[in-house]
């Protein structure tokens, strides 16, 4: 018997309001499971999913080398 492709037909709401992304979708779009992601509406019958920026991580480190130790010690005095 020849083996047939399943065909996608995309996901369903869970009564929990969760959807199973297909894999190949989330491949796609370069996503890994563990990431997270926010959602927003796009008009009736559509939600955008995007990756959830992390500002901390982001900026963190950013400003190395901008104050040297002596400014940032006086700065730390202040507010004691």
């Amino acid at each position: 018997m020849e083996k047939v492709k399943k065909v996608n037909r995309g996901a369903k709401i869970s009564s929990k309001h969760q959807v199973t992304i297909p894999q190949e979708a989330m491949r796609n779009a370069g996503l890994e499971a563990g990431e997270r992601l926010t959602a927003r509406a796009d008009g009736p019958g559509r939600v955008v999913l995007e990756r959830e920026v992390d500002i901390l991580e982001q900026f963190a480190g950013s400003l190395t080398g901008v104050y040297d130790g002596e400014t940032l010690a006086d700065l730390r005095d202040e507010w004691e």
